[in-house]
């Protein structure tokens, strides 16, 4: 039997994505890699543990859950957890910013001066711009600054990002157009903590880097599970966020979200009459004004 690999995360940086494994292996992409695997028959998805820690228990967790852990190792994780506002007291300065998924979706949030742009690449942000950095508290007093008086959110469902996808902008100042109205009004709010000091207003992309400037087809549907005796190929058309999208043997592209990977034993897929079925495809609903589809396949 085929070597089983086990899918710790999509990875980005420096505008680039690789898929991690346990054991440190990794697999760059690139658009056009053909992206392959299958799931043994009477598999089952077990839970990936937390902080560097295996789940003692390997308790199996649910074939959609995109975090993978089991109730008692997704509590530790999230312990001293930025994200989890568990953590107060990490001496790391850190940039607020505006983030841009698609018309009409906006997100405000904060990550580490040291990280970058990863987060924003994590999360699928089509494109974004800083506000400001300081201190952890500061910059979270200002995260709530927005959220309370211009109403922009801090968190978007993956749903809604990779329904939007199909319909964005054309040009770049297109889409930086509504960061640039929120920018503006974000700095001439009242009550800034002074020790974050603001930034001015300069827009970074990712369309090109997530492979969406390129002349593919839309995203049709997402791939709702992983399933004992399933399987998924497809070329890699475009990657945002932790969504691969495939271009199916029928021409079609489905969003593969990898975090549904983790806590499966993978294998390589068997070709011709043996190949297993295709996982099944959740498809995304079609806007008011579009002529609804009979199928994805």
């Amino acid at each position: 039997m085929a070597q089983a690999w086990r899918c710790a995360a999509l990875r980005w940086s420096a505008g680039s994505a690789e898929l991690t494994w346990d054991g440190g292996r990794r697999s760059p992409l690139s658009w056009g890699k053909d992206v392959a695997f299958a799931v043994a028959p009477g598999e089952v998805r077990r839970c990936v543990g937390a902080r560097g820690h295996p789940c003692p228990r390997r308790t199996p967790v649910p074939a959609r859950s995109t975090g993978g852990r089991c109730e008692e190792c997704a509590r530790l994780d999230r312990a001293h957890s930025v994200a989890a506002d568990t953590l107060a007291d990490d001496p790391r300065p850190y940039h607020v910013y505006l983030a841009w998924f698609g018309p009409g979706t906006a997100k405000v949030g904060i990550t580490a001066v040291e990280r970058g742009t990863a987060r924003l690449l994590e999360q699928g942000a089509v494109c974004f711009t800083w506000l400001g950095a300081g201190p952890l508290m500061a910059a979270r007093r200002t995260e709530e600054l927005l959220r309370a008086a211009l109403r922009v959110p801090d968190r978007i469902p993956y749903a809604d990002k990779r329904a939007l996808r199909s319909r964005l902008p054309a040009g770049e100042a297109e889409r930086a157009a509504e960061l640039a109205g929120l920018h503006a009004r974000a700095v001439g709010l009242a009550g800034w903590p002074e020790s974050l000091a603001p930034a001015p207003f300069r827009p970074v992309d990712h369309v090109r880097a997530f492979g969406l400037d390129r002349d593919a087809p839309a995203a049709v549907g997402e791939v709702a599970e992983l399933t004992a005796g399933g399987g998924v190929r497809g070329a890699l058309v475009a990657a945002a966020g932790p969504d691969l999208h495939l271009r199916t043997a029928r021409d079609t592209v489905v969003v593969l979200d990898t975090r549904l990977m983790t806590g499966w034993d993978l294998l390589p897929p068997t070709a011709g009459e043996d190949a297993p079925p295709a996982f099944p495809v959740r498809r995304f609903e079609a806007p008011a004004d579009a002529a609804r589809q009979d199928g994805l396949f």
